[in-house]
C-alpha cells in the first residue's frame, strides 16, 4: 500500500462520530464519512504502522441502511445534515450502537435506557449561523453552509429543511439585498471584506424571530431598507428584532465588537416546561427546543428528588436546568463561563419567580474553590470537550453521593467517566437523546453514584 493509491472496500464498522473502518492488507484503514456496509472508493492519505487514513472519493454502492431518499435539494453539497438517505428509525439505531460502544469501552453494569427521539425530524431548529462567501473561487456571493469536506466554499441553503421556511426567506431576502449593493465578503486568509454571517433565531412557542447581520467595520452602510424588506416579507411568525453586529476579530467565529438595535428589540422569549426564558442575541440556548424538553425531563428523571437539597449546576448556561429544579430543592448553584448567559440566567429565575437560585459568572476550575454552599447533589452539562483535567478533581472532592452528567459529545464523556469511576463513582443508569436529526451528534444522560 502506498501513499495516493486507490481501492475499493466494504465499510465494515462505524466509530463515532462518523469514522468508517475497513480491514485492507492487514491495516485498520479510517475513512471519514462513510456509514456501515457502503461499498467505497477511498484514496490513501497517511501512512502509519498497521493503521492508515483515507480520503473518500466516491460511494459506490449504497448501505442497506441508507433506506430513503434525501428530502433536501442541497444533499451532498452543503456539508450540514450526514444521514439524509438513512430512515430516522436507522439514524437512531446508529447512534444509539455507538453510544452504547463508547460507553461499554469504560463501564460494565449500568443500566441502558435506549436512545429518545427528537419530536421533530425535520425543522426542528430555533437557530442557525449562515456564512457568507462563494461557492467556488471568484464566483457570485452565497450566503448559507460550509460545502461538505470544504473551509472555504459556501453552500447557498435557500431550501434547508432542518429549519422553518422563515429562516429562508430571510436568507434569500438578505442576500439578494446583498448581491444587489455589490457588497464584498469577508476573506478568511486576507481578513478583508464586509459581509461575514447571518444569524437567525426563531422561538419554538411563540414564533418571534430575531435577525441579526454580522459585518466587519471595512464599510459603512445604512441597512434601513433591508430592514424594511425583511418587514414586508410574508413570514409565518413575527420579527421581534433585526440587529447588526460589528465584528472584527480574525477568527471564524461569530462575536461582537459593536450590537447595534436597527429594529425592535435584541430578545426574545422561549418557553420550555411550563418555564419562561429570555433568548439574546449570543446567549446559549439548546438548538432544538422541543429536543430540550424530552432531554431535561429526562434528565429531571434521572436526579430524583431534590428537596431540601443543595444543588451545583455546573456549566450552567441561561440556567434552564438550575430553574427546572429550583421549585423542589433547597437551593440551585449555577457556574458558567459566559457573563452574556450568567446575566441571561438571573433575568430568567426572575420572569419565573424563583429566588432560590444563585448563578455565578466564571471558570469552573476557578470558581468552585470560592463556592460557599456545600452541594447535596451535582450536574455536569460541559461543552463539548468535557470537563477541564483539574475541574474534574475539584468536582470529585465535593463528595456528593449522586451526579448526572449530560454529554453533548460521547468521546468526551467516556475520557470523564474513566476519571469519575477512578475516584469511586459507578455508571448506574444511561440513555441517549437525539437532538440533531440528521446529523452525526447526540446527547448522553449518566447518573453516578458513589460507592
Amino acid at each position: 500500500m502506498k501513499k495516493g493509491q486507490q481501492f475499493e472496500a466494504v465499510i465494515e464498522r462505524v466509530e463515532f462520530p462518523n469514522k468508517g473502518k475497513v480491514c485492507l492488507e492487514d491495516r485498520d484503514i479510517t475513512i471519514k464519512g462513510a456509514i456501515k456496509g457502503q461499498k467505497v472508493r477511498f484514496q490513501v492519505q497517511k501512512l502509519r504502522k498497521g493503521r492508515a487514513v483515507g480520503r473518500l472519493l466516491e460511494v459506490v454502492e449504497q448501505s442497506p441502511m441508507e433506506d430513503t431518499a434525501p428530502s433536501c435539494p442541497h444533499f451532498g453539497a452543503c456539508g450540514g445534515c450526514f444521514y439524509q438517505t438513512v430512515s430516522y428509525e436507522n439514524q437512531l439505531k446508529i447512534k444509539e450502537a455507538q453510544v452504547r460502544e463508547l460507553l461499554d469501552s469504560v463501564c460494565d453494569g449500568y443500566r441502558w435506557d435506549g436512545i429518545k427521539g427528537s419530536p421533530d425530524q425535520w425543522g426542528y431548529r430555533n437557530k442557525m449561523e449562515f456564512s457568507f462567501g462563494d461557492e467556488f473561487k471568484d464566483g457570485p456571493l452565497a450566503l448559507g453552509m460550509h460545502k461538505k469536506g470544504g473551509f472555504y466554499d459556501i453552500v447557498t441553503v435557500s431550501d434547508c429543511k432542518i429549519v422553518h421556511e422563515d429562516y429562508t426567506k430571510i436568507l434569500k431576502c438578505v442576500l439578494e439585498y446583498c448581491a444587489e449593493q455589490g457588497f464584498s465578503f469577508y476573506h478568511k486568509m486576507s481578513h478583508e471584506g464586509f459581509l461575514r454571517h447571518l444569524v437567525v433565531r426563531r422561538s419554538v412557542s411563540t414564533g418571534e424571530i430575531l435577525v441579526n447581520l454580522v459585518t466587519s467595520s471595512q464599510y459603512v452602510h445604512d441597512f434601513t431598507p433591508l430592514v424594511d424588506k425583511i418587514r414586508s416579507l410574508s413570514l409565518d411568525g413575527e420579527l421581534s428584532g433585526f440587529l447588526h453586529t460589528i465584528n472584527d476579530s480574525l477568527s471564524d467565529v461569530v462575536k461582537s465588537d459593536e450590537t447595534r438595535i436597527l429594529y425592535g428589540k435584541d430578545y426574545f422569549y422561549e418557553h420550555i416546561l411550563g418555564l419562561k426564558f429570555k433568548i439574546s442575541p449570543f446567549s446559549f440556548f439548546q438548538t432544538n427546543s422541543k429536543g430540550a424538553e424530552v432531554l431535561y425531563e429526562t434528565a429531571r428523571s434521572y436526579i430524583g428528588d431534590t428537596k431540601d437539597k443543595v444543588i451545583f449546576d455546573l456549566y450552567s448556561g441561561t440556567g434552564t436546568i438550575a430553574q427546572m429544579l429550583a421549585p423542589v430543592a433547597e437551593k440551585v448553584v449555577g457556574v458558567e463561563l459566559v457573563e452574556e448567559a450568567v446575566e441571561a440566567a438571573k433575568e430568567n429565575a426572575a420572569l419565573n419567580g424563583l429566588d432560590n437560585c444563585e448563578f455565578i459568572a466564571g471558570d469552573v476550575l476557578k470558581v468552585v474553590d470560592n463556592l460557599e454552599d456545600k452541594p447535596d447533589f451535582i450536574v455536569l452539562d460541559p461543552p463539548r470537550d468535557g470537563i477541564h483535567p483539574k475541574a474534574i478533581g475539584k468536582i470529585i472532592d465535593f463528595g456528593v453521593k449522586e451526579m448526572v452528567y449530560i454529554s453533548c459529545k460521547p468521546t468526551s464523556l467516556v475520557r470523564d467517566l474513566e476519571i469519575l469511576q477512578a475516584a469511586g463513582y459507578e455508571v448506574k443508569a444511561t440513555c441517549a437523546v437525539d437532538m440533531f436529526p440528521g446529523t452525526v451528534h447526540c446527547e448522553t444522560i449518566c447518573k453516578l453514584v458513589r460507592k
